[in-house]
Parts: structure tokens; sequence; C-alpha cells
């Protein structure tokens, strides 16, 4: 099969991660991937930041801002006019982004099967968060994009019911959750020998990864591990960096407990297995309603007793007391009881992080398996067609 694959991702972030995920699984299933994307997007470093957009972003008035991006979808079309012409694709793949038409254009002018695949509901998630100035355009805009595609692929079930209640047809709604690369996660060092690698044996590892801000809790696994009597030996590893490195950091000297506090910053993707692999107990602390969370399926993979919120989108992919421990996100010390449980129980460990890695496994949770259930949905609008 010949497709073509768009997105407006710049940034080289998880993001990115999925997309270079899934078209490396597709080409190594034989097909054809042809990228149309913005030029930036190939040649970032992992880590970094949308570059030049992020600056007119943060300084440009909103509404000229997202007039801007809207206009990008002129361009946008163009060049996927342009490798059509070229490429003859059979299909249009198109992960979703708020003022960005463009997709659903080409798909409707050149008569092509089209598959969203949509990560979040950007227009409730940048209203929450950076606000809007064009909240009207901006809804039109992600109602026309969900209503038009052949089908729209969310990664959680509780965004396929944000999704349909845009009035999208239930039918048209297929979850695709985020997956892993077996390969990349499968040469991982075993525990003991990935904490001495580190200098960590003898400690018991809680560990993070990603980019830590401060509704992620972590505040209160510092202020756990310092009332801990020595011989805990409790230590708190983040994998990742973030706005609020420097306050945990402090907080950690201000309590005596620096030593056992450790971020490494910002790590290349083929090194976080590595450090992954010296978790005793993994932390998804908090996440927001509607994600699938790429850590999670990475500490799945690992084989790695996971503490995780007993929430609607968590519990999609974990059960408690199989595959993880789960808490009350709405209770202030949910988060540390939950630790406190797998610190003190050997056993429950060693079962949840055994159960976690046949998750993966059991519910097919693998970039190969996305890009065979997206193929599959092609070859049945093509059929259709």
């Amino acid at each position: 099969m010949k497709i073509l694959y768009h997105h407006r991702t710049r940034s080289k972030d998880g993001q990115y991660v999925h997309i270079e995920e899934m078209i490396n699984a597709l080409r190594a299933q034989g097909h054809e991937v042809i990228i149309v994307a913005p030029p930036s997007a190939e040649t970032e470093e992992f880590g970094a930041d949308a570059g030049p957009v992020a600056l007119l972003k943060r300084y440009l008035p909103k509404w000229f801002y997202e007039i801007m991006e809207l206009g990008y979808s002129l361009v946008a079309y163009r060049r996927l006019a342009r490798a059509v012409r070229q490429h003859q694709p059979d299909v249009l793949y198109e992960r979703y982004n708020l003022f960005l038409p463009a997709g659903v254009w080409l798909a409707r002018k050149f008569k092509l099967p089209m598959l969203l695949e949509i990560n979040a509901p950007i227009l409730e998630e940048r209203t929450r968060y950076d606000g809007l100035a064009l909240t009207r355009l901006a809804r039109w805009s992600q109602a026309y994009a969900w209503r038009n595609a052949d089908m729209v692929l969310p990664v959680t079930r509780v965004l396929g019911d944000i999704v349909a209640s845009y009035g999208v047809d239930p039918a048209r709604i297929v979850v695709i959750p985020n997956g892993i690369n077996g390969e990349r996660f499968g040469a991982a060092p075993d525990v003991d020998k990935a904490k001495q690698a580190l200098g960590l044996q003898n400690y018991l590892v809680l560990g993070f990864t990603g980019f830590v801000r401060d509704w992620h809790g972590l505040d209160k696994v510092v202020a756990m591990i310092a009332q801990d009597p020595p011989q805990a030996r409790r230590h708190l590893l983040v994998v990742g960096d973030g706005p609020v490195r420097a306050t945990l950091e402090q907080q950690a000297r201000e309590l005596g407990i620096a030593e056992r506090v450790h971020f490494t910053g910002i790590v290349g993707r083929d090194d976080v297995a590595r450090y992954v692999a010296a978790f005793d107990i993994a932390l998804q602390p908090a996440v927001v309603a509607y994600a699938s969370p790429l850590k999670l399926f990475e500490y799945l993979a690992l084989g790695k007793a996971i503490v995780g919120p007993a929430q609607p989108n968590i519990e999609e992919i974990l059960k408690e007391d199989y595959n993880a421990v789960l808490f009350d996100p709405d209770s202030s010390d949910g988060l540390a009881r939950a630790i406190a449980r797998l610190s003190a129980d050997p056993a429950l460990r060693a079962t949840v992080a055994a159960n976690a890695r046949a998750t993966i496994g059991e519910q097919k949770l693998t970039w190969h398996e996305n890009a065979l259930r997206v193929t599959g949905l092609f070859e049945q609008l093509v059929r259709r067609a």
C-alpha cells in the first residue's frame, strides 16, 4: 500500500515518537510511506521544541497566530497535492491538529480514503492551558476535521467519547492506543545490572520518565523519601527534565536527601530503556483524563511494578493488583500509600511486574500491531470505494 502521511508537528518530543514509530512500523511491513510535514520536523534533535514557531506563539497576539495556523493549511494543501500528483498514493493518514483542514480538503479533491489519528481534543486542551482567541473558528476546524475523515483513531475510549460528542458516528471511531517498539526495549539489561551501571545497587528505585510538571506530584514522593528511616534506602530517579526540576532538587536539598533524588536530564530514545530497567517501582503519578501516556507502555514492556491513578483512560490498560497498583487521584496521599504498599511487598512487586510485561502481548500494544490495525482499516475503506 502507498500511504501519504501528513502531520504538522515540529517538536521532537513524545508526539514525534508516535509519528516516527508508526511510520517505521508501516515501512517494516512493506508499505511505502510518503511524508508531508514541516521541513524542520525531520532535522531537529530529540527533545527540541518547535523553535521559531514556539517564539511566534509566545510573542504574537493569539488571534494573529491562530490566523497564521489556519493559513498554513493552504501551504500544507499545496504540498499534499504535489505529493499526490508525484506519488499517486492509495490513502491518506493524518495526525490531527487544530486549524488544519488541509487533509480533508485533499481527501475530498482526490477521493483518497482518510484516517485521522487523534491524540488530544486540542480545542479543549489549548483553551484550558494556553487560551484561544478565535474560539468559534477553532471549534469549527476541530468539528470539520473530525466529522469529515472517513475514520478517526483516538488513543483512548475516553477521547473517543469526546470525539463522538462532536457528532461523529461511533461506527467511524476506532480506538488505537499508543504502543511500544519491542526491538528498542527488548535488549534492556536486568534490574541488578542496570542499577549497578547507575551506582544505585542496594537502593529501591522509584522511577519516572518524561517531562516533569508540578501537577505530576513528585514533590510528594520527595517528601515521602525524606521521612524514610535510613534502612529503607528508597531513591527517586527521574529520567528526563522539566520546569519543576530545580524546585524538586531544592526540596531534596532542604530535606537533606539530595543524594537520593537524581535527574538524568533529557535522554536519547535509544538510552531510555537502560535507565528504566533500573526501576523497582515505575511511577505514572498523574495524567490528563484522555491521554495514552507513552511512558506507561515503556514501563509495561520492561516489566515494571507500576503505580498509576485509577481513572478511566488508565484503567483501559491497567488492572488493579494485576499489572499495577492503582490509587485514587483525588486522594492527597493516594500516590504515597500506593508506593508504600509496593515498597513493603516484594512478592506483590514481582507479580504485577510479570503481569505488566505480559500485558504487551495480551493487549497487542506494539507499533507493529497498530500498523496492522491501520492498514486493515484502510483496506476496508478501499474496498468500499
